[in-house]
């Protein structure tokens, strides 16, 4: 099965439509895959829901696609520096559904193992808890009984993620923080796309270093990637 892909329009060909459910790998700005997600923008698809940490900046990331209004529905941890996602959240035409960091690496990767929902202790007693089903376990001290909260696996239409290298077969190898939401994302995906710095020949990455294999990965492309820093800070003498 060939994985390789020219570049990102070809990659995403035949896989967009109006109204799906994307996940998205990246926290703040590292790790997000900037080139797939300018392909989407440039594709126009709309009415999108994205799992994602966060949404990037105004002009970077899913920020992009905000501007355009290519996005209905955030499921996501923090609005974080991106003033327009802000804007749209308070004016009522973003919808914006909060999950905790941990909580939503779990349903990303419940949802790739197969696994439709779990029972979590995060944001028991919260907004978070509203509408869940609430269920006792003896977890606590001497047996005590804890409440949990029932959250759900995702199973996102299309996972887009960035790496750093890809052999031909799809294993992947992330570098450094981008290692971050990008496997759990990738793995819910019913079609994952990836991008990445450097593809090499197969059997030339140590098994011990891949972080994801390419049993999860349908499509890679190849490409150059801005290194954005969302705040930066220098000495001033």
């Amino acid at each position: 099965m060939q994985k390789i892909y020219p570049d990102a329009a070809s990659a995403l060909d035949g896989l967009l439509h109006d109204g799906m459910f994307i996940a998205a790998g990246g926290f703040g700005l590292c790790g997000i895959p900037e080139l797939l997600l300018a392909a989407i923008k440039d594709a126009g698809t709309k009415d999108l829901t994205f799992a994602s940490n966060n949404a990037g900046v105004d002009d970077f990331g899913i920020g992009i696609l905000l501007q355009t209004r290519q996005v209905k529905k955030m499921i996501s941890s923090y609005v974080g520096e991106n003033a327009e996602f802000m804007r749209q959240y308070l004016s009522g035409e973003l919808e914006l559904e909060f999950n905790p960091q941990g909580t939503l690496a779990e349903r990303m990767r419940s949802g790739g193992c197969g696994i439709p929902g779990f029972y979590t202790k995060t944001g028991v007693g919260t907004v978070i808890a509203e509408g869940k089903d609430h269920k006792d376990f003896p977890t606590g001290e001497n047996g005590a009984m804890e409440t949990y909260i029932m959250e759900e696996g995702i199973f996102a239409d299309l996972a887009i993620v960035k790496a750093w290298k890809a052999d031909e077969t799809g294993n992947l190898v992330f570098r450094k923080t981008a290692r971050n939401f990008n496997p759990p994302a990738a793995m819910c995906g019913k079609t994952c796309v990836v991008e990445v710095e450097e593809i090499v020949p197969t059997g030339s990455l140590d098994p011990d270093t891949i972080h994801l294999p390419g049993i999860y990965v349908h499509r890679i492309i190849q490409g150059e990637h801005e290194k954005r820093i969302e705040q930066r800070t220098v000495r001033t003498a």
